[in-house]
């Protein structure tokens, strides 16, 4: 969504690298073009406004006259700034001291509250709570079963005691939802509330009617970030209205201009608490005000990643990977179609690309990046047999023939992938041997070149001149406070004299003198 408000930014910054002094028409151009991207992105021109003001006040000020690379500063002011419109800091949930926490739900039909509600549910669940979902919609058809379908996939209850369909009092089931809850042991009830096309005064009423009658400790706006300026009219109505504690933005994965998200929160004063990027359940995440800034000016959000992968891979397979690397042993076939497997949990390659800084330059190679190659290369995996697994090279013409029938593709696809495999083996092999440095010596290969070494000793000049001068030079050395003979001190200037008192025959590092010794008898021309 907030792809084309990255690309303006970073076009922009990178016209600011080149220059080792930012000028008042340097910030001013700046500041304009900023201003042009934000507007093209949908954002309220109020918050535009306040948001260009501070930039360009913060960019005349000394942080950025006497940086050592004032682009940069810039980019860090941006960064800053950004993130205070998207609310300065995370906004967590806040739990009742005396369970259940009453969650409610409220939007617009359409902004995808139902859905919203089970991955709510299921979030809660990985953090150890047990949420009960409540049916209070009875004005969509079907609303009811969708909420019971949502739910069963989140493993979460649903306390459904109207059939809906225009049947039965939404305030009452609210009602007796936080009774069920306390009698069942649920310490978060989430109420899902009925919205409309537009706002009306009824369904004011009705929310404003639930709202009092379970009196809930979070009231959760959910708006659709598609629907551009409307989504800050929709929230202002809403606040003025039921009123509401956080904002939940939905459809962050679409391609429409992405100023709402911006807007909201400024216009509200409401943070936002949660955001959800596709349809799957698994796709919502708390809303980190510093990541999505981090994300809008290309500079990754590797947090985020490194969160995802804590979820989806096992820490025991991890570690039995890490010590079986360790080890020395093989990396085979099923060891790579294990790990392609973790990766595969974290979601689309794509996504997960996104995620890394400076991304945005390459987005339209990334976009090309199709996960079904990921999944042909486990289907031809899977048609081996755990020989060829374990030894791939075994694999000769038949095999690779047969595997290639079993898993549909052709030979030559079969005959890439092991070849690509025994690369990745020898770069996995460096890197057991050469501490986690791909082209290293091995340990094995230091230790052999090391003992070696101490074996060869110390080397004896077959000059005579040489070998006297050495022994000269043992004989007249003034050995230093610890019984040493100093050392750093070519032959025959290591006797008394030959350094101030104190400096004990040492010269400090890198200024050792030159052999002089190689100057003695030299004939002369």
């Amino acid at each position: 969504m907030f792809e084309t408000l990255s690309d303006r930014l970073t076009t922009v910054f990178s016209s600011l690298r080149s220059k080792g002094r930012l000028s008042e028409a340097d910030i001013n151009a700046t500041a304009r073009e900023i201003r042009v991207a934000l507007l093209e992105a949908d954002v309220a021109l109020p918050v535009v406004k306040d948001f260009i003001a501070r930039v360009k006040e913060r960019a005349r000020g000394a942080e950025v006259s006497q940086a050592l690379n004032p682009a940069q500063q810039v980019v860090k002011i941006v960064n800053e700034e950004l993130i205070e419109v998207l609310g300065g800091e995370t906004r967590r949930i806040r739990f009742a001291k005396h369970p259940p926490t009453v969650i409610m739900l409220a939007g617009l039909q359409g902004a995808g509250k139902t859905t919203l509600a089970g991955k709510l549910a299921r979030w809660l669940k990985q953090e150890g709570h047990a949420p009960l979902l409540v049916a209070a919609d009875l004005q969509r058809p079907n609303a009811v079963q969708q909420l019971q379908v949502v739910g069963e996939r989140a493993g979460a209850a649903v306390f459904a005691p109207e059939p809906g369909n225009g049947v039965g009092d939404p305030v009452d089931v609210a009602r007796r939802s936080i009774d069920h809850a306390r009698r069942a042991q649920h310490d978060v009830v989430v109420i899902d509330t009925a919205g409309r096309l537009g706002i009306d005064a009824e369904m004011m009423q009705q929310a404003a009617d639930i709202r009092d009658a379970v009196h809930p400790d979070e009231i959760l706006f959910v708006v659709d970030a598609m629907i551009g300026q409307d989504a800050v009219n929709t929230a202002q109505a809403f606040l003025d209205g039921v009123g509401f504690d956080g904002v939940v933005l939905t459809k962050l994965d679409g391609d429409a201009r992405g100023g709402a998200a911006l807007s909201v929160r400024h216009v509200t004063g409401r943070p936002i608490m949660f955001a959800s990027t596709g349809e799957k359940l698994e796709d919502f995440n708390v809303f980190h005000p510093d990541r999505m800034a981090g994300r809008i000016l290309d500079m990754g959000d590797i947090l985020t990643l490194i969160e995802q992968a804590e979820q989806a891979f096992d820490a025991a397979q991890a570690e039995r990977m890490t010590t079986k690397f360790a080890s020395g042993e093989d990396f085979t076939l099923e060891d790579f179609l294990e790990q392609m497997m973790m990766i595969r949990k974290l979601g689309p390659i794509g996504n997960l690309l996104g995620m890394m800084p400076g991304m945005g330059q390459v987005r339209d190679q990334i976009s090309q990046i199709d996960d079904r190659d990921l999944d042909r290369v486990a289907a031809i995996i899977r048609s081996m047999t755990p020989q060829e697994r374990a030894n791939p090279k075994i694999i000769n013409g038949s095999r690779r023939a047969r595997i290639a029938r079993g898993s549909g593709v052709t030979v030559g696809e079969v005959s890439a992938l092991v070849t690509r495999f025994f690369e990745a083996q020898k770069m996995v092999r460096q890197m057991a041997g050469g501490m986690g440095f791909p082209g290293m010596p091995g340990r094995r290969k230091a230790a052999k070149a090391a003992k070696a070494k101490n074996k060869k000793g110390k080397q004896r000049s077959g000059d005579p001149r040489k070998r006297a001068a050495g022994r000269a030079a043992k004989e007249t050395a003034v050995p230093t406070p610890d019984g040493n003979l100093p050392q750093g001190l070519p032959p025959g200037l290591g006797g008394p004299g030959a350094l101030p008192p104190g400096l004990g025959g040492q010269l400090p590092p890198g200024f050792q003198m030159p052999d002089l010794s190689k100057l003695q008898n030299r004939k002369k021309k």
